[in-house]
């Protein structure tokens, strides 16, 4: 059912390109208002694929990597892999009395998240998130997001995806960019979802990555996912991922907070053409209002700062998005 749900969404979004396509001749990024950030965005694509500018860059060498939580979609009040683990844990439960006891599991079923450490987060991770087929995973979490919903919005979290940043990606595929997904999020839960929702092919997105062990049932091989990190995708994660996976240092790339600092640092020391973007949240009567106080999705004073010192682009959600979410074009 999720899948069909899933391609229904996805195909509306497609058709809302389509319905766009007329106007997109004049302007790519409908959903953008007019100002600088704009502007820069639609002159780097045009000087890098302009065969006579001195600007010009190959089609091979036009890498775009996006963060996922914050920068794609809503990251408020939790990730929304943290509230899938959550909900999980719960689910568990039954099956495990001791939680009733044991930390940090007691406080997640009592609902008192304030105190969940970092920590914590992992514990849940690693013991809600595996001993299972990478496909019961992946089946797991499309059902989860088929009926769980923001608690302000009151809209699946595949319906809050930020429609310029849709808009962003399209553009830069219909240039020849390769668009890949970069993430703090967990590789799997972000496999389950981006490629209807963001056309992007599950070999194009990077995340946190655990170890899988390969296996019979049934005399079937499976890979089942065990207990022991590969990568997490964050921070310095991020360039160690995209060498690791791409090869090559993007061109371009989008993303929110400190946690994509560092790759927006490597892309713009490939030597050539670069833009690095930040989405600022700042609009807190159609989002969200959050910075350098806030535990998810930190903005930092340091961060603006670097970005203000080295030339990036600050996207101001108030100042920058005329629309914000695809599904308000949707009439529901």
């Amino acid at each position: 059912m999720f899948k069909k749900d899933l391609k229904v969404y996805a195909a509306f979004l497609i058709l809302l390109f389509v319905s766009f396509s007329s106007y997109a001749a004049q302007d790519p990024l409908p959903s953008w208002n007019e100002g600088p950030i704009k502007q820069k965005l639609i002159q780097f694509v045009n000087e890098v694929t302009d065969k006579n500018s001195s600007h010009y860059v190959v089609p091979e060498d036009r890498v775009a990597t996006f963060d996922n939580d914050g920068t794609m979609w809503v990251e408020q009040p939790l990730y929304t892999q943290y509230i899938f683990a959550l909900d999980r844990v719960a689910k568990m439960a039954p099956q495990h009395p001791e939680w009733k006891t044991e930390q940090p599991f007691a406080s997640v079923l009592a609902k008192d998240y304030s105190k969940l450490s970092e920590q914590d987060f992992e514990k849940i991770f690693i013991t809600t998130q595996t001993g299972m087929s990478v496909e019961d995973y992946k089946s797991l979490a499309q059902q989860w997001l088929q009926v769980a919903e923001n608690t302000r919005f009151q809209k699946h979290y595949t319906q809050l995806v930020y429609l310029p940043m849709l808009e962003a990606m399209n553009y830069l595929r219909q240039n020849n960019f390769r668009v890949y997904i970069v993430s703090g999020g967990g590789q799997d839960f972000i496999r389950s979802f981006a490629p209807q929702i963001y056309q992007v092919p599950l070999e194009n997105i990077i995340g946190a990555a655990i170890h899988t062990q390969y296996t019979y049932k049934n005399d079937q091989p499976q890979l089942i996912k065990i207990p022991k990190v590969v990568i997490i995708d964050d921070k310095s994660g991020k360039p160690e991922g995209i060498n690791l996976f791409i090869g090559k240092k993007p061109i371009i790339a989008f993303g929110n907070s400190d946690g994509d600092r560092q790759m927006l640092e490597w892309t713009q020391s490939n030597g050539g053409e670069h833009l690095m973007l930040l989405v600022h949240h700042d609009d807190a009567a159609r989002e969200y209002a959050y910075g350098a106080q806030s535990k998810i999705g930190t903005f930092s004073d340091s961060l603006m700062t670097e970005a203000n010192t080295k030339g990036w682009q600050v996207i101001s959600m108030k100042n920058d998005w005329k629309t914000i979410f695809s599904f308000e074009h949707a009439g529901n």
